[in-house]
């Protein structure tokens, strides 16, 4: 769905309170979520406002995104014992 949130609270809904504290006590975990939260947004804003783009350039950005919540998803559930 075109402008859908990927936010990390709405991808990982079990996981709110663990995401919070990972940002707070990890800075690489911090870093990749605040760039996980970048690309979100331009995805949405580029689908939203029908923003000229180039196929190759879109796609690279949903790939980074899904890349790194990948790598969200281990330090979670890595993390949460």
């Amino acid at each position: 769905m075109l402008g859908e949130n990927h936010a990390l609270i709405y991808e990982f809904p079990d996981f709110v309170e663990h995401i919070q504290k990972l940002k707070m006590s990890n800075a690489i975990f911090a870093t990749m979520a605040e760039r996980y939260h970048e690309l979100d947004h331009k995805i949405r804003a580029l689908e939203l406002t029908k923003v000229p783009t180039d196929d190759e350039h879109f796609v690279a950005l949903k790939l980074e995104r899904l890349h790194l919540k990948d790598k969200l998803y281990q330090y979670l559930v890595h993390d949460a014992i």
